[in-house]
């Protein structure tokens, strides 16, 4: 349990104490004295975060020291020590980046796609990013096996294979014309001439959007073999004020500021959203979402979600394996998008998308997995695959100091999710302990 970084606000004190800035190592025990100190209400505000995985641990993707599949969450002990704002999740590795600005990676790195070169295929303890270390990153993606990055001054980053030129490079070739060098291990600078917002990885492409609200893309965005690959970067013709961008295997999407949510790429399963399997290289209006409120996106292998403001989930694109959690009598795939009910519920605040699955998070700190069952990617003890979304119970030890002194045995709170990340065959979230006197 993260015991050496703690965060504390207090609207009524108006007092806001930060130790996630700093590399103090004081244990908990000594720092919850020192705040109670302070005041002794803000001592019964002190919450724990950490970050939890489960599912396929083939690659070391979920961080915990070996490469065993969880079939429950279980700690990711080596980021312990960070304050950890955000997790993705690909298809063989993973990340985290930290409140400083500081990135981690673990899992496959054949190709670079941890950020420094492979001297053993996978790893299964996360590490730090030290070409990044004097940047301070604030969004990152993990693509088919590269990973792209952003700073806090917008300027992008990329690394791993490079074979389709998704790193921005093109490779080099030797004197029969043909590539020898395709990866890149070490981050480096992409966009060079964009100011970046977020980034997002495909299979093969890359996608950013800009802090002006344009969209650019690079790579391969089609199947290999289909077009000839882009190596610098080219923009989206037909998007205006886009607030995110999520991109599938093969297929991208866009919410621009109006709420209109526009899509193209691939579409063999209708993951566009427009009534059909056809695919289309231009951005084209997704179909089914008129009168809606459109917070956010998401976009896993070959399906796609989108989220309302009143917490209603809408999914579409491939349906097999339940991954679009309408039921285990209904997982045939669907060419525009159709509210979950089974969701309709909870008041969800965001949805990941993997290559089979799906994990939505509800506003109060619940977490519901669907599709795909197998390595123990839903999370919760069975390796059923099922398009009925069950809650993931997190089973991991209170953070120390938080039983009953009466009872020993009896918790004093419990653990809330409060961010998800989907992979291609495990999950991530990062979740904080909070009292039962809050």
């Amino acid at each position: 349990i993260n015991t050496t970084t703690l965060s504390l606000h207090n609207p009524s004190l108006s007092l806001s104490l930060s130790i996630e800035s700093h590399c103090f190592a004081f244990p908990l025990p000594f720092v919850l004295s020192f705040i109670h100190l302070l005041s002794p209400s803000l001592s019964q505000m002190v919450s724990a975060t950490s970050v939890i995985a489960w599912g396929s641990g083939e690659d070391g993707q979920l961080g915990i020291g070996s490469n065993e599949e969880k079939e429950w969450a279980c700690v990711v002990e080596a980021l312990e020590p960070y304050s950890v704002r955000s997790v993705v999740s690909g298809s063989r590795n993973s990340l985290a980046i930290c409140d400083d600005g500081t990135m981690f990676t673990w899992g496959w790195n054949q190709k670079g796609t941890l950020g420094h070169p492979p001297e053993t295929k996978t790893e299964n303890i996360p590490s730090r990013v030290k070409a990044l270390t004097n940047v301070k990153i604030t969004q990152a993606a993990i693509g088919g096996w590269h990973c792209l990055a952003v700073d806090d001054q917008g300027r992008a980053y990329a690394w791993g294979g490079n074979e389709y030129g998704q790193c921005g490079e093109e490779p080099l070739k030797d004197e029969m014309g043909r590539p020898f060098r395709r990866d890149i291990v070490i981050p480096k600078r992409c966009a060079p001439k964009l100011t970046v917002r977020q980034v997002a990885a495909g299979g093969t492409h890359s996608v950013v959007l800009t802090r002006d609200g344009h969209v650019w893309t690079w790579g391969q965005p089609w199947p290999p073999g289909d077009i000839k690959q882009i190596f610098v970067p080219v923009r989206v013709q037909g998007l205006e004020n886009v607030r995110l961008i999520a991109v599938g295997a093969f297929h991208n999407l866009a919410l621009e500021e109006d709420g209109r949510l526009m899509a193209w790429g691939n579409n063999e399963y209708g993951q566009l959203g427009t009534g059909d399997t056809q695919p289309t290289p231009h951005p084209v209006p997704v179909q089914g979402l008129d009168g809606l409120t459109l917070v956010d996106i998401a976009a896993g292998g070959w399906h796609s979600t989108a989220l309302t403001d009143k917490g209603e989930v809408y999914g579409w694109g491939r349906g097999e394996h339940g991954r679009l959690g309408f039921g285990d009598n209904d997982k045939s795939s669907k060419m525009v998008p159709q509210k979950v009910n089974l969701l309709a519920d909870e008041d969800i605040i965001q949805v990941s998308c993997g290559g089979t699955h799906s994990v939505a998070l509800t506003r109060d700190g619940r977490i519901f997995s669907f599709g795909r069952g197998d390595h123990g990617r839903l999370g919760y003890g069975r390796r059923v695959t099922t398009g009925q979304p069950l809650e993931l119970p997190i089973k991991i030890p209170p953070p120390e100091g938080s039983l009953n002194h009466a009872d020993e045995e009896e918790e004093e709170g419990k653990w809330l999710a409060t961010s998800i990340a989907c992979g291609g065959r495990h999950t991530l979230a990062i979740v904080e302990w909070k009292s039962d006197d809050i």
